[in-house]
């Protein structure tokens, strides 16, 4: 894996593991809108602390990908996931 696979590999990684870690956490607004009942956004999102766990979680993620990919183990040009052989 050359280093613009292994950063796209960790951007989606990244992404997926934040739309995870979004929603851990969050309350919503104890007093709704009078009128409608909205609760809107929650009052502390704290996001930069899910940033920080969403970017700790992806590179654990993206470490056990990059060693699952370069392992001899998990090969799809030979053993049992190689294509069959013309």
């Amino acid at each position: 894996m050359n280093w613009f696979t292994g950063l796209v590999l960790y951007v989606l990684i990244w992404w997926t593991v934040l739309f995870a870690v979004l929603p851990i956490g969050t309350h919503p607004v104890h007093d709704p809108d009078q009128q409608t009942g909205w609760r809107g956004a929650p009052e502390h999102p704290r996001l930069g602390m899910k940033v920080a766990v969403t970017t700790l979680v992806a590179c654990v993620v993206w470490l056990g990908a990059w060693l699952l990919i370069t392992s001899p183990y998990v090969s799809f040009r030979h053993g049992w996931f190689a294509a069959p052989p013309d």
